[in-house]
């Protein structure tokens, strides 16, 4: 496995690639991230993972400090899991011009997440456009888990005529139902234990306020619960960690 660790690497690596799937992460991985490795390897892709931390989609200074850090555990499971070369670059390489420049979408990215997470989608698109202006694949991968942003990378694809084939793949869950997710390392046991409330709830089928009564009294507080198009999106906070999920959901005139 390459470890590619500027852009001249990446470009000299890149060179000698026909058809390269694309995975990019934050790091901390788990089965989630592999599942998007394990489904390029099925569309015969040569496998290209990128590891970067992107500040300009934090909101809060300190969920950014308290991301985790798993770098060497990440590269010896990438390695495991046969994937090509990892990408690992850090911020003077991906924001050259300090973040001057921006990728803004003005309808979807304002809704959800968006609208509790001020300039959240702004960083997030920004980054993925400079990473497949970098990389050019064929194919780039993304889970289910972070919807809204899947449908926006996929905008965005659209919108600017990239020739990127974007890929959502299913949520992966740990067996209790929870979404895996990297900020799961950062629950305490407590919280970890009452964490796949959240999934069932939402699963559940019943009118939206129930739902977010239910969430409050178990000692969940609600960011938002709401339905769009046949799937109903959530966000709740267990302590200072921000978990979210969503599913189909029919009943949209129960919300």
């Amino acid at each position: 496995m390459d470890i590619l660790r500027d852009i001249a690497s990446l470009k000299r690596w890149r060179l000698n690639q026909s058809a390269v799937g694309f995975v990019p992460t934050m790091g901390a991985l788990h089965d989630g991230h592999l599942s998007l490795v394990d489904q390029a390897q099925k569309d015969d892709m040569t496998v290209l993972v990128s590891i970067f931390v992107n500040p300009t989609q934090f909101n809060q200074a300190s969920d950014l400090e308290a991301y985790p850090n798993t770098l060497d555990a990440d590269l010896a499971a990438l390695d495991q899991a046969g994937v090509a070369a990892v990408y690992l670059p850090d911020f003077d390489q991906v924001y050259p011009d300090g973040y001057r420049y921006q990728v803004n979408e003005n309808t979807l990215s304002q809704q959800l997440c968006g609208a509790h997470r001020p300039g959240h989608f702004d960083g997030v698109l920004t980054v993925v456009m400079k990473l497949f202006n970098l990389v050019k694949p064929e194919r780039a991968y993304f889970g289910e888990k972070d919807h809204q942003q899947l449908q926006l990378i996929q905008g965005m694809v659209a919108a600017f005529f990239m020739d990127i084939e974007v890929v959502a793949c299913p949520i992966i869950r740990e067996s209790d139902g929870l979404a895996m997710s990297s900020r799961n390392l950062r629950l305490t046991p407590e919280q970890r234990a009452l964490a796949p409330q959240l999934h069932q709830t939402m699963a559940s089928g019943v009118p939206i306020q129930q739902m977010k009564q239910r969430l409050s009294d178990l000692g969940f507080v609600v960011d938002y619960l709401e339905s769009h198009g046949g799937r109903l999106y959530g966000a709740a906070f267990l302590g200072e960690i921000r978990l979210i999920d969503n599913v189909p959901y029919q009943a949209e005139e129960a919300a």
